[in-house]
């Protein structure tokens, strides 16, 4: 494992502009970065780029115009480039800062594009530009490709404002006023690319582990996989099968359709019910509606269902401890509406009551911030000294280890990054418990949520990823903060997880 006395510091920042008018237009806006005319073409950009890394590693952000290629891409509009391709036989340059520096774009209001731009020895016109546009780049130009070099191994970027589209090439009329455009967007840009230069630095990484997904995820996910394999699309599924945007969105391109509720859902088809489980209620109306439903509920969360089953059915009054606009509550307490009391804070625990305070329990929600949910329950045992408590802690074993592990990172780090949705409990709860230790953090939905802003100064930055989250977006966070600069990457682990679930009949 390398550490960051094996890298090199970097070296002063450098803007890229080819023309003189692209270097005139971000000159004395960018910071302390130089802003060097390298010239246009592959030839004078190898030759400014060799001059610009014979200094050794340091952030290069190339700029200037470019042409569209995508026909959404308006004159005026920023493209910035997560890859550069050429059109010969070379391998594609990777930019894993891109989505990161496009969301800085966009809070400035810009109209910006994120994808592939393409650097080609000679302009590009016609049926071949056509062609590099059905092969999913964005822009073409002349220069970038050859000017990656320039960072020598350091943070590279590239910025490119379109001044020529396929139905307005560049030599025709209105050239001039497109290019005053595309100028214009460039210099509007300069606060995000100050921001891209100050986040460049060479840091520590430190992932917590255990993190993203769990056990009853990972079930869930698969239980969904499966019925598509074994049942063809569609496939519904009342709500997220689990919080997250990513695992929604990959399974409706397989063909899951998610719907609200069950009579969404067309009499007789599969239906998945998601792990955050659901109301008796939910069940029978699934039932009179003929479909075959799949139970992808978490076992954790069946749990606790069974709990207030049984305290409810006892005549006891529960004490639900946790939000009740989150979906596995809503579904707890249709276990008994009548019975089951809501308690999401301290000052709720505080006031209060059952028709017979000798005869009650409380359950937990099973994603909650364990800390929090124990001063609740600490009130409710002192107000209900007969109060039944669970017979193991309702906060699963994934929430607890996760929490666990980001408290132990939060306390040796200056930023903390925790990958997830934000309709994610757990994911939100992680950044909460990071936060109550001292460190500022963020929930992130991806790498294209990292503000940039937050990596001034940060030297040592703490990574984790809710339950509900994917392993790789975790990955793609690590990659954009190495694309920052070198990068040392260490592990804090506060337990292991061998837990696994078995599958439902239906596609077992």
């Amino acid at each position: 494992m390398s550490t960051l006395r094996d890298h090199r510091a970097l070296g002063p920042p450098v803007v890229c502009a080819p023309l003189g008018v692209e270097r005139a237009a971000l000159r004395g806006v960018v910071g302390d970065a130089s802003v060097v005319r390298t010239g246009m073409g592959p030839a004078r950009a190898q030759a400014s780029a060799a001059w610009i890394a014979s200094g050794g590693p340091r952030p290069v952000l190339v700029t200037g115009v470019a042409g569209a290629l995508d026909t959404a891409v308006r004159a005026g509009d920023l493209v910035v480039a997560d890859e550069i391709r050429f059109t010969d036989f070379r391998a594609p340059v990777p930019v894993p800062t891109a989505a990161a520096l496009a969301a800085a774009l966009r809070r400035l209001g810009l109209r910006v594009h994120l994808g592939p731009i393409v650097s080609s020895p000679t302009v590009v016109e016609g049926v071949r530009r056509a062609g590099l546009g059905r092969e999913g780049a964005l822009a073409v130009d002349m220069e970038s490709g050859w000017l990656a070099e320039a960072s020598a191994g350091g943070p590279f970027a590239v910025v490119r404002a379109i001044v020529d589209t396929p139905e307005a090439p560049l030599v025709r009329p209105g050239t001039p006023i497109r290019g005053f455009t595309a100028l214009r967007a460039l210099r509007r840009a300069a606060p995000a690319l100050r921001e891209w230069f100050a986040a460049a630095a060479a840091r520590e990484v430190v992932l917590a582990e255990p993190r993203s997904f769990c056990a009853g995820v990972e079930r869930a996910i698969d239980i969904v996989d499966r019925a598509l394999d074994r049942y063809g699309a569609p496939v519904y599924v009342r709500r997220q099968i689990v919080h997250n945007a990513h695992v929604v969105r990959r399974l409706t391109e397989r063909g899951a359709v998610f719907v609200q509720e069950v009579g969404e859902v067309p009499r007789g088809a599969t239906c998945v019910l998601a792990a955050h489980g659901v109301s008796p209620a939910v069940r029978a109306e699934a039932v009179a509606r003929d479909l075959a439903v799949i139970d992808a509920t978490c076992p954790l969360v069946a749990k606790v269902h069974a709990e207030v089953k049984r305290h409810t059915g006892r005549g006891e009054t529960v004490f639900l401890i946790g939000h009740s606009d989150h979906e596995e509550v809503e579904g707890t307490v249709g276990e008994a509406p009548a019975d089951i009391v809501v308690v999401e804070d301290e000052a709720m625990a505080h006031t209060v009551t059952a028709p017979d305070p000798g005869r009650v329990a409380y359950a937990m929600q099973t994603t909650l911030a364990v800390d929090e949910a124990e001063r609740i329950a600490a009130v409710l045992r002192g107000r209900f000294p007969a109060i039944s408590t669970p017979r193991r802690d309702d906060i699963c074993y994934a929430t607890t280890n996760r929490q666990r592990a980001i408290r132990a990172v939060a306390a040796e780090t200056d930023l903390v990054l925790v990958v997830g949705s934000e309709n994610s409990s757990n994911s939100r709860r992680l950044a909460e418990v990071a936060a109550r230790a001292g460190t500022p953090a963020h929930l992130v939905d991806d790498v294209g949520g990292i503000d940039l802003t937050w990596l001034r100064g940060a030297r040592r930055v703490g990574v984790s990823a809710g339950a509900s989250a994917p392993p790789e977006l975790v990955d793609e966070v690590v990659s954009c903060l190495s694309g920052l600069g070198p990068v040392a990457v260490t592990t804090t682990t506060t337990g292991t997880e061998d837990v696994v679930f078995t599958l439902p009949k239906e596609v077992s």
